[in-house]
């Protein structure tokens, strides 16, 4: 995305979103008691990753490691009035790449109303940026205190493409209803995708001249809390949709569609949680004239995880994820005899296994160790050229989070 220079902690389309959230913020700020309301809160981590293969997040398997993996994030909220409440957050992510990659970025700004709230039920309207409402995880995946591990279950959260399911720019509805047995909450958001330098990297198309431009896309989200959380499901869709705009002579403009489903189950006992998630995601490019940029392949993850608290202020998980990107050619073999590159480029299989320390509630220690079988999830930015990857690889991290 191009960027602005005249507010450079955002990209030209989060302009619109800031001067709503202005307008929306300003008459209303000065009414009485206003300012009695605001919250300010932030956080900030920053991990240590080796491996003995493959690099990621910076120089991993280099002798030292990688520091490159860093997240600060500031966030305010105030309530204007008792149904309107304005919120917003601003991250500084770094995760490998050059320092300019931890610029500060609007990750979310909305001006949430509520216009009938009761014991029953709730119906809200967000605009603005808003979080994506994405398996169980994606709403608050920056913030490492609501994490389960350092590293999210990269088959269903990926960071190789980050900005495609983060976050959009428009409006959703939500509703929630409370009912005997627990609640229902539904939500469905229509607006712009984030189409980041990551996405066009997994496309190929970073090389190529021209600009990923989003469309108008919908994800929607309905999930079941019974007995007051001991058992959570939810089902989350998307149809992501973006263009690409050639500047090529000759060149014709490429359409990408992208469209998940993804199954989350979890259960939770007084010292332990069984969660698995399972997804299909259709990807599609087509429209170029060189046929061996179109591509149309639906891939399949899905991850079972077990964590278990103990001592008060302890947690330990064990987690098996798997993912493939074509389920037709689930080797990687077709892939590799056209020449697309090497087999383990098309699956990963990841055994991790995790400890948390919360040391007082506003400090977190994490440490986890990963095995993994495949390169499916390494993002091409730490290691640009597939060939010279390994299939088989170890990763440790270990990290310091802070919050206020």
């Amino acid at each position: 995305m191009r960027e602005s220079k005249s507010l450079p902690w955002s990209s030209r389309r989060s302009r619109p979103v800031c001067l709503a959230l202005a307008l929306a913020w300003a008459p209303m700020a000065a009414a009485e008691g206003v300012m009695d309301t605001l919250q300010v809160h932030g956080f900030l981590s920053q991990a240590l990753v080796i491996t003995d293969d493959n690099d990621f997040f910076g120089p991993s398997s280099s002798s030292d490691g990688s520091l490159k993996y860093t997240e600060i994030g500031a966030n305010a909220s105030i309530r204007p009035r008792h149904d309107v409440l304005v919120a917003a957050q601003v991250l500084s992510r770094r995760a490998g790449g050059e320092g300019s990659d931890a610029r500060p970025t609007l990750d979310y700004g909305v001006v949430d109303y509520q216009p009938y709230s009761n014991q029953q039920r709730t119906l809200g309207i967000q605009v603005g940026r808003f979080k994506n409402p994405f398996g169980f995880y994606n709403q608050t995946r920056d913030v490492a205190f609501t994490r389960p591990s350092i590293l999210l279950p990269q088959s269903i959260y990926f960071d190789r493409t980050r900005s495609l399911g983060l976050a959009a720019d428009g409006l959703t509805l939500y509703h929630e209803e409370r009912i005997s047995t627990g609640s229902i909450r539904t939500q469905i958001g229509v607006g712009d995708i984030q189409t980041g330098d990551d996405l066009r990297r997994t496309m190929r198309l970073e090389n190529t001249p021209g600009s990923l431009e989003p469309r108008r896309s919908a994800i929607g989200q309905v999930r079941y809390e019974h007995d007051g959380g001991r058992i959570v499901a939810a089902l989350s869709t998307a149809s992501a949709r973006a263009r690409f705009e050639a500047d090529s002579p000759g060149m014709q403009d490429g359409t990408f569609h992208f469209r998940p489903w993804i199954l989350s189950l979890q259960y939770n006992a007084e010292l332990w949680s069984l969660t698995g998630e399972y997804a299909l995601r259709n990807s599609r490019l087509e429209g170029f004239a060189n046929p061996f940029m179109n591509f149309d392949v639906t891939g399949e993850s899905w991850y079972v995880q077990y964590t278990r608290r103990f001592h008060e202020d302890w947690q330990w998980l064990v987690r098996y994820d798997s993912l493939v990107n074509n389920r037709d050619d689930r080797s990687g073999r077709a892939f590799e005899a056209i020449g697309g590159g090497p087999a383990h480029t098309q699956y990963a299989k990841d055994i991790t296994l995790g400890l948390q320390w919360s040391v007082t509630p506003r400090v977190l220690l994490a440490a986890e160790y990963h095995h993994i079988d495949g390169t499916a999830w390494l993002p091409l930015q730490d290691e640009p050229d597939p060939a010279e990857t390994r299939r088989r690889w170890n990763m440790v991290l270990f990290q310091l989070s802070l919050r206020f």
